[in-house]
């Protein structure tokens, strides 16, 4: 009966998985719906909800090259034109790039997303509740380990089927018995989908919901420079339009993955 202690398994795992997501969606839930009421994101702040430490540094490199303080080459180089950065997060890119004032792209873009200014503004959107605290458990993780425990609960049930078993003892009925751990990770799914979709794992729910209307904040007109900087913030490197900087950044991606760089 060897199967019983698959089906045992496959019970606590979707068991324990559905558990933290639903203890997620609990303090999810918790955060008052009055927060972040009548604050207006600042261009980095809708970057780091959007996509983290890394997305700040982004939107800073194309800020920077847009202006032409920085140069972005094509074959992925950093070079600096104006030493002055003008913020905290500008002259994080500066001080990455070195005081030789050339270097690669991607290095500096791992440098910048972990300095002491990316750190301060995550601490800020935590401290008004817009942001997700480092560390902790959030919808985004629970519905990854959800999908995991489904596909671990079809594995257990697949071996089961192929152990041996009493000729008195229908598979049918084993393929049953699996079937009800699986049906509650795809319910739990089910649900968070339709309840707290999208998953994000850098803004919380009053986070999304300022990203919602920073367009309707945005001045009119495509070719304003904070509407196109707002998009980058949100949509991140795939928002840029100009061909040199989008080589320079196919460059970073490739050094990214000859390097072993994280990318957020």
């Amino acid at each position: 009966m060897f199967w019983v202690l698959l089906l045992l398994l496959a019970w606590a795992v979707a068991g324990a998985a559905c558990t933290r997501l639903c203890l997620a969606a609990l303090r999810t839930a918790a955060v008052g719906t009055d927060t972040g009421r009548g604050h207006a994101l600042t261009l980095y702040e809708a970057a780091f909800l959007s996509g983290g430490p890394g997305r700040v540094a982004d939107l800073t490199l194309v800020s920077m090259a847009r202006q032409r303080r920085l140069l972005l080459a094509h074959t992925g180089w950093a070079t600096v034109v104006d030493p002055r950065g003008r913020d905290e997060m500008e002259r994080s890119v500066i001080g990455a790039i070195g005081p030789q004032g050339q270097s690669r792209i991607a290095p500096v873009r791992a440098a910048a997303a972990a300095a002491d200014a990316v750190r301060g503004l995550s601490d800020r959107l935590v401290g008004a509740g817009l942001a997700v605290p480092e560390g902790a458990r959030t919808i985004a993780s629970g519905v990854r380990q959800v999908r995991w425990a489904a596909l671990t609960v079809c594995v257990l049930g697949a071996v089961a089927l192929a152990l041996p078993v009493p000729a008195e003892l229908p598979r049918h009925l084993i393929a049953a018995w699996f079937a009800l751990p699986l049906a509650l990770t795809l319910s739990c799914l089910a649900i968070a989908r339709i309840e707290v979709h999208p998953y994000s794992p850098w803004a919380s729910p009053a986070g999304q919901r300022l990203l919602g209307t920073l367009a309707a904040r945005q001045p009119d007109g495509h070719d304003d420079d904070r509407t196109y900087l707002a998009s980058v913030a949100v949509r991140g490197i795939k928002a840029v339009g100009e061909p040199d900087l989008r080589a320079a950044f196919a460059h970073r991606e490739q050094h990214l993955r000859a390097h072993g760089y994280r990318r957020d």
